[in-house]
């Protein structure tokens, strides 16, 4: 299992707390489980959603680059005179 950049990215109080319930979102008792919590079942399956774009591949097949985003940006940058 990859861990997720966006999880990576934040705190380390909401990264405690997303990495159990994606744990807990992809095992079949804990999504039923989650199911009598709205808000954390929409949260779990969001990450778990978010997570496939982690891996570069699917994401281009999805129609985004990451390097060529970065590419983009470092583009802009350079023509505005930015570092």
């Amino acid at each position: 299992m990859t861990r997720g950049l966006l999880i990576d990215a934040g705190p380390w109080p909401q990264r405690v707390g997303l990495r159990a319930l994606v744990a807990v979102g992809r095992r079949r008792r804990g999504a039923a489980l989650l199911a009598h919590w709205p808000q954390a079942e929409q949260v779990a399956c969001a990450m778990l959603a978010a997570e496939r774009y982690d891996d570069p591949a699917v994401a281009r097949a999805l129609g985004w680059d990451a390097s060529a985003v970065v590419a983009r940006g470092r583009e802009l940058r350079r023509a505005e005179g930015r570092p």
